[in-house]
């Protein structure tokens, strides 16, 4: 709040000139041109970053459905990692590997979902942000 303060009273401390009506111009237009650039710019990032969220989310629902398929598919009565223990903690891991391998993946896919999840916000909240920006760039007009 106080720094708006301190910025509105150097803007009307320093009123703009308008000697040279060519060289404003010529100012004005390359900062328009960086603004579009920047506008652009941050677009394209948008527009990548969707693309990058879509394919990690189709790559994570096939490779978690064909390891999903694996781990059922296989028949119930054998282990799905083999150590050829007869006692221990391996024994334990040998006989509870489908449960294990089961939870991990579940584990993994929740993550993966609450991370695009994530994402999404990330895109919805920069495309809010953006809309601001462009808006008080109109208005300013």
């Amino acid at each position: 709040m106080m720094k708006d303060k301190a910025l509105e009273e150097l803007f009307l401390a320093l009123p703009p000139q308008f000697d040279d009506k060519e060289e404003f111009m010529s100012r004005l237009t390359r900062k328009l041109d960086a603004v579009e650039y920047l506008r652009q710019y941050e677009e394209d990032n948008l527009r990548r970053y969707k693309y990058a969220m879509l394919a990690t989310f189709v790559a994570g629902i096939i490779v978690g459905g064909v390891l999903l398929a694996f781990v059922l598919s296989t028949p119930s009565e054998l282990p799905l990692l083999t150590f050829h223990a007869t006692s221990g903690i391996l024994l334990a891991i040998e006989q509870s590997s489908r449960m294990l391998a089961t939870i991990a993946l579940s584990l993994l896919m929740g993550f993966g979902i609450i991370s695009i999840i994530i994402n999404i916000l990330d895109i919805a909240q920069m495309r809010v942000s953006f809309g601001k920006h462009r808006f008080l760039e109109i208005n300013q007009k």
